[in-house]
């Protein structure tokens, strides 16, 4: 696999690399250095005089002025190649645009899978690592229905909230890109292996602006975070705390102008406070995927082919329902709840002098054959939004 496209030349591609990484530069130094000689293969062609005199730190010119840099670029892209990765350089035609025009863009992406991806309108869905059922539920239903509708879903692969919008795209025959604050060839958690596989055999993407085999530090996820926000259209928060890292991608999206949206949230419930604060803030509250249709142009919704079958696609989430239920299922549904699970001896206890247990089960398989009641291990029951 060619590890950059057709319209940027090898070399060039090789100066951006190893530009990126040089030590103690980063992505908007790095910029500013290309902009100040005037190319980034000219930067490689300074003096150490030069460099110095441009500003540059002592321990990144010299990096450069020796070739240590060129040494690890190429080191990087033979690696790249092995890994079945492209590298997408700043000035490449294949660069997203709408993550060129933020304030510190990546030097460099990373890309496993459909670099096409990146072209198309897209939403980030984000939000808590630990999500209530309601909030893993509307996550990956409004994912679902938006990724129908061929918007492509951006996450960042990690436990909870990420995972559930990534396999709701995937549900809904969609395509979704995972941005990682590791290496693209390192899948973290590692339970989520099977995930990203997915996410690429469907023609999704997996992007990342760190080298190959980088680690899952901590302080690489924040700074992953404006690359989220930067692919998209909008952001959408579904649950999160008060001092939490989606708090970071929501506050990129704001910083780039882009459309931020959340999910309401049970008011006692600490996962609620980032979006029922957002919501406060002027952020969009979404109830339904038409909530983030809606604020679309119409330039952008032209964009979106409509599904391919709308009969066969999927019931939407939201958070109101009036389709006609039997009584018992009225009954059931009354006493569930989709943000705290509710034990099958506490349902048989509150509804047994109106409903019997033999009743109660059955309205339960029911409920679950329609997709409005998820059971959870321990005979844990929840309400499906």
């Amino acid at each position: 696999m060619p590890v950059s496209s057709a319209e940027t030349a090898p070399a060039t591609c090789l100066h951006w690399l190893a530009l990126s990484l040089t030590p103690g530069l980063g992505a908007t130094r790095g910029k500013r250095l290309s902009e100040f000689f005037g190319g980034v293969e000219r930067v490689f062609r300074a003096s150490l005089t030069e460099l110095e005199a441009a500003g540059v730190q002592a321990v990144s010119a010299q990096a450069i002025a020796t070739g240590r840099s060129l040494e690890l670029a190429q080191d990087q892209m033979a690696e790249a190649a092995r890994a079945g990765a492209q590298v997408v350089t700043l000035d490449d035609s294949a660069y997203p645009a709408p993550l060129r025009q933020i304030y510190d863009p990546p030097l460099l992406l990373y890309v496993r899978g459909d670099i096409a991806k990146l072209a198309r309108p897209a939403l980030a869905v984000v939000g808590t690592r630990h999500p209530t059922p309601y909030g893993s539920a509307m996550a990956e239903r409004l994912a679902c229905d938006l990724a129908a509708r061929n918007l492509v879903i951006v996450s960042g692969l990690a436990r909870g909230v990420d995972s559930c919008a990534h396999r709701g795209a995937l549900a809904g025959r969609g395509h979704t890109v995972g941005v990682l604050g590791t290496g693209v060839d390192v899948i973290y958690p590692r339970e989520n292996q099977r995930l990203a596989d997915q996410i690429l055999t469907s023609g999704g993407a997996l992007v990342s602006e760190f080298p190959l085999r980088t680690f899952a530090a901590p302080q690489n996820f924040p700074v992953r975070n404006r690359i989220i926000s930067g692919l998209c259209l909008g952001v959408l928060v579904v649950e999160a705390g008060e001092y939490s890292g989606t708090r970071i991608t929501a506050r990129c999206a704001l910083e780039q102008g882009r459309e931020v949206f959340a999910v309401p949230g049970n008011v006692t419930n600490r996962g609620s406070w980032g979006p029922n604060t957002l919501i406060k803030q002027g952020a969009k509250l979404v109830a339904s995927w038409e909530d983030v249709w809606e604020e679309f142009s119409e330039g952008v919704r032209a964009q979106l082919a409509p599904a391919a079958d709308e009969s066969k696609a999927p019931a939407t989430a939201s958070l109101f329902t009036d389709e006609p239920l039997a009584p018992h299922e009225k009954l059931i549904l009354g006493v569930l709840r989709a943000d705290e699970a509710r034990h099958i001896d506490e349902l048989v206890e509150r509804l047994e002098p109106q409903v019997s247990s033999s009743e109660i089960f059955a309205a339960l398989f029911e409920l679950e054959l329609a997709g409005k009641v998820r059971q959870l291990p321990g005979k844990n029951f929840v309400k499906i939004l």
